[in-house]
């Protein structure tokens, strides 16, 4: 899909969910659609660094809050890319829970889109996104994929993952995550298809091409 060279700011899509929701996997789909037009951010590559604690400190701490980010650091980037211009960006290893050293240069592209379990909760935030969506998918969907994810990726045990699903995911989630649905204006159930996905790819490309 050919689409012109924007002169305006660029579009900053949202694409909020519980851990599991297919966030990832929404924004790849949507980067690839409207290729080479768009850059993604993941809110993970906010995670605060922890390498100054012991391995057995960072195996207690909950990663599945607010607190657990550099916010700072994330509305620079962030700030910066609405205005159109490159941004740093930190990247985080989730099986040491440390900051690489270096950090990557992020442009901004038409369309910039950020996905992540927090990002309408904070309004400095929450009002640089004209598109936010919110990734709506049933608990025992993201329990399944976490799984497969952390045990693959991660090095995790399937009894961990579960345990850590049951008593600080989901609790999470339904305090932090779920209540942001009323702040999105699209809402994407965990199995849309086709139509629904070539729906909001024509609602990206219109807000970029408006007629």
């Amino acid at each position: 899909m050919a689409l012109p060279r924007r002169r305006s700011a660029p579009l900053l899509v949202a694409i909020v969910g519980g851990s599991g929701s297919g966030k990832t996997w929404l924004a790849r789909k949507l980067a690839a659609a409207l290729a080479p037009h768009t850059v993604r951010l993941s809110l993970d590559d906010f995670y605060r660094d922890r390498s100054h604690l012991s391995p057995q400190r960072r195996a207690r701490i909950n990663f599945d809050q607010p607190g657990a980010i550099d916010w700072a650091a994330t509305e620079t980037a962030i700030y910066a890319l609405a205005r159109g211009r490159s941004a740093r960006v930190p990247t985080y290893d989730f099986k040491t829970q440390r900051r690489a050293r270096t950090k990557r240069i992020l442009h901004p592209r038409p369309i910039v889109l950020i996905e992540g379990l927090w990002l309408l909760r904070r309004r400095s935030l929450r009002r640089l996104f004209p598109v936010r969506i919110f990734v709506s998918c049933p608990a025992r969907l993201r329990l399944r994929r976490r799984l497969e994810r952390d045990r693959r990726c991660r090095g995790r045990t399937e009894a961990s993952v579960r345990a850590q699903f049951r008593n600080l995911v989901e609790p999470m989630h339904r305090l932090y995550v779920a209540p942001q649905r009323r702040w999105a204006n699209v809402i994407l159930p965990a199995h849309s298809g086709p139509k629904q996905f070539r729906a909001l790819v024509a609602r990206l490309h219109a807000g970029i091409c408006p007629n």
